[in-house]
């Protein structure tokens, strides 16, 4: 889990939470109170962070003292979480808060967090300034003849040198905002009143930011300069996190966005409490919420919307009412109110699903099935209470290739491209479900001392042909379970190369080590850096991350996004490799399967597609300003818009779909905010980016057919590629001595033998 910005909170323009959850019964007065500015900190944050303090410096894997010299980096690492783009903050407030960079360590070990809070402080009411004045300018407009531009990419970017500075730089950035909807054809009139509204909404959750976001930001910039993988999770972050990890949690099963003044119902979970109701739709605002079957109605127009999901969250077989606003109701119609009974909601949107793409060839047709994993889930707490029913991965994925087996599918894509991680344990276990008992991963300490963790299960439930499809958002656990396929020989690994995140994590309840006399979370909790893991063959995935066996394009974003852009990411190292027996040689044929889809794609129209559409993300991506000047603009909007509208021909003529285009990064820019779309666009622009075509996992599927054939036409190959004793291996021997010779014999397609010579 990554805290958000301050900065990400103001400026994302919406903050869709969680599913309204949770495992304690709150009344109405239970909400966190207005922010009253100055803000404060408290006697319990001042306590919880120097006693974080005393576990960062004391047991992380990497332990640093807390000194003047750690308090220049968590001062640095602090300005960067509240103002990444220097547009809040001028020089002259950086000269101001120079004094303070050696003063964050002692602000923790006295606890005293006046100087941290001061900064905040001085955000907030550098947050309003900004944004008053780019209300003001609306009512003046622009002129857009001249030739300015403005550089909106301000990362490398030194600070405004005073107000005026930034003043001008607002100006550009407020005119980027009216060109932006005069481009998509919006008169001024209504541009003027969408601005309006957005720079004052904007205003509204800068003044809705109090002491807990202070603190937040604060602790994070703490916990994420001791590695980047450390975090401090406040009660309400913890509880998030845990919900993220089990997949499951208490309340009525509704998805909530914040627009304008109100909380509306985003979208609704099947099975859940809200969706078998009947009476709860997408559209529908929350105007109060009640408690029980009596409990007054507390107001919450205007409310910051994790207060709102605070209040709607219960335990299990409560009751808790909602005053609402239908969706096709005006302004004045009539409220209604409707109660609903909290019970356990799954959030299977996260869970591992399964589909089968079918592959035509000469050959026939060939069922590849997929298993989509988000990420590498468990809940720790069922389990540890002995319910034999407990989520997980491993649990989900085992059943899916029961399922996968029972169609008849002749090879299997583990899709692990954007899979952040989660738990170690199910990265073994899961693993496991392949490759039988044996090692998994070794797993250093701070002491030097390694530890080699692996599956129980003897037997692999699918030892068949496998592909782990990878990209740079694959991370941590998904990197144990690839890294483990590929030493053991298991599977091809596709992609592009993973993260680079060779570290392990661990949950420190700060509550249980604290002299909290009631029991209520209060003091949060520290994801902390412990120890790190290696590869069995005795490498590391730290930095370098898992190399694919066959590669496909990347988007470029390596520079901007993996472990290597850490400044304080830990170094590459390696110990001895583990005790464990390779089970097939894959790599002996991966330059044959690669000369094959070498040769597939070289013809391939879907494939060519996603080549120049990579292309244009990449131009779009690496432009850091654009022109003020309106025919400028114009004229690169038409040749945008001509870009899609060939791409959009291309794709209808490979399929007939042009829906995934529809929310590409390279579509063309309509100006507004999320948020600020209808809600039936923005849920048709979900629909439309999961049913998107999606070449990569098609070609990957194709290059697992590939080995299908290879090891029903070669035996050779069979007894190679395959673990000894494979049950696959077996069937293949028993359909082949049902076959004429010639027909085990055959030689490859000659396309295919050709592409093969030529690599």
């Amino acid at each position: 889990m990554t805290f958000r910005p301050a900065l990400a909170l103001l400026l994302g323009l919406t903050v869709t939470c969680a599913f309204a959850q949770s495992a304690a019964d709150l009344g109405a007065g239970s909400q966190r109170k207005a922010a009253t500015w100055p803000l404060k900190p408290d006697a319990t944050q001042a306590q919880a962070a120097q006693l974080s303090a005393r576990f960062l410096t004391r047991f992380h894997y990497d332990a640093q003292p807390l000194d003047d010299a750690m308090s220049q980096k968590i001062y640095k690492a602090y300005i960067k979480l509240l103002d990444p783009d220097k547009v809040f903050f001028t020089q002259q407030d950086m000269d101001q808060f120079a004094p303070d960079q050696t003063q964050l360590d002692d602000a923790i070990w006295n606890q005293d967090l006046t100087v941290p809070f001061g900064i905040y402080n001085k955000f907030l009411q550098r947050a309003v300034q900004r944004m008053s004045y780019a209300r003001d300018l609306l009512k003046g407009g622009f002129d857009f003849n001249g030739d300015e531009s403005y550089q909106y990419d301000r990362k490398d970017a030194t600070w405004a040198k005073d107000d005026a500075a930034l003043n001008d730089l607002w100006r550009k950035r407020t005119m980027n905002d009216w060109l932006r909807l005069k481009l998509a054809g919006k008169g001024d009139d209504d541009i003027r009143k969408t601005l309006t509204k957005r720079y004052s909404n904007y205003i509204e959750r800068v003044k809705q930011l109090d002491g807990e976001d202070a603190f937040q930001t604060f602790m994070t910039a703490y916990a994420n300069t001791t590695d980047p993988h450390t975090d401090y999770l406040s009660p309400r972050a913890a509880e998030d996190f845990a919900i993220q990890m089990k997949l499951s949690l208490e309340g009525i099963g509704a998805q909530l966005q914040s627009r304008d003044d109100y909380t509306i119902v985003f979208s609704l979970v099947p099975g859940g409490p809200a969706e078998k109701s009947g009476k709860l739709k997408p559209g529908d605002r929350i105007l109060g919420v009640g408690q029980g079957d009596s409990g007054p109605f507390t107001d919450v127009i205007g409310w910051r919307i994790d207060d709102v999901v605070n209040l709607i969250r219960g335990k299990k077989d409560t009751t808790v009412r909602l005053e609402i606003l239908p969706a096709d109701a005006g302004p004045d119609g009539k409220h209604e109110v409707i109660s609903l009974v909290r019970k356990k909601v799954n959030i299977e949107e996260s869970a591992a699903k399964k589909k089968i793409i079918e592959i035509k060839d000469g050959s026939g047709v060939r069922k590849i099935g997929v298993i989509d994993l988000p990420s590498f889930y468990s809940d720790f707490g069922a389990r540890s209470e002995g319910d034999k029913d407990f989520r997980s991965a491993t649990r989900d994925v085992a059943k899916l290739i029961g399922e996968l087996k029972t169609a008849g599918v002749q090879g299997i894509i583990v899709d692990l491209r954007g899979n952040g991680g989660g738990s170690l344990a199910e990265a073994d276990s899961m693993t496991g479900l392949f490759t039988g008992k044996g090692p998994v991963v070794q797993v250093r300490d701070a002491r030097g001392q390694v530890d080699v963790q692996g599956a129980d299960n003897t037997t692999p439930l699918w030892d068949g042909p496998l592909a782990v499809m990878v990209n740079r958002g694959t991370a941590s656990a998904s990197e144990i379970f690839s890294a483990a396929i590929q030493d053991y020989g298991r599977g091809i690994i596709i992609g592009t190369p993973t993260f680079g995140k060779g570290t392990v994590q661990t949950l420190i309840d700060l509550d249980h080590y604290s002299q909290n006399p009631d029991g209520k979370p209060q003091y949060g909790e520290l994801k902390m850096t412990v120890q790190e893991f290696f590869r069995i063959n005795g490498g590391s995935t730290q930095i370098k991350g898992v190399t694919p066996d066959i590669a496909f394009p990347s988007n470029g974003d390596a520079k901007d996004f993996g472990e290597s852009t850490y400044d304080n990411a830990l170094p590459w190292t390696h110990i001895a490799p583990a005790d464990y027996k390779v089970e097939g040689d894959v790599k002996a044929y991966v330059q044959q399967l690669d000369g094959e889809h070498d040769a597939r794609v070289a013809t391939s129209p879907a494939w060519k597609l996603m080549l120049d559409q990579l292309a244009q993300y990449k131009t779009m991506r690496d432009q850091t300003s654009v022109s003020l000047n309106f025919a400028k603009r114009e004229a690169e909007r038409k040749q945008q818009d001509a870009l899609q509208a060939s791409f959009r021909d291309r794709q209808k003529a490979i399929d007939g779909s042009d829906a995934y285009l529809k929310d590409q990064d390279g579509a063309l820019d309509d100006g507004l905010d999320p948020g600020e779309r209808s809600l039936k666009t923005e849920l048709q622009q979900q629909k439309d980016a999961k049913d998107a075509p999606d070449a990569q996992l098609r070609e990957a599927a194709h290059i697992v057919s590939d080995e299908v054939d290879m090891l029903k036409t070669d035996p050779k190959a069979a007894t190679v590629i395959l673990p000894p004793g494979s049950d696959y291996l077996a069937q293949l021997v028993v359909a082949a001595a049902q076959k004429p010779a010639a027909a085990v014999t055959s030689a490859k397609p000659a396309a295919a033998a050709s592409a093969t010579a030529a690599h």
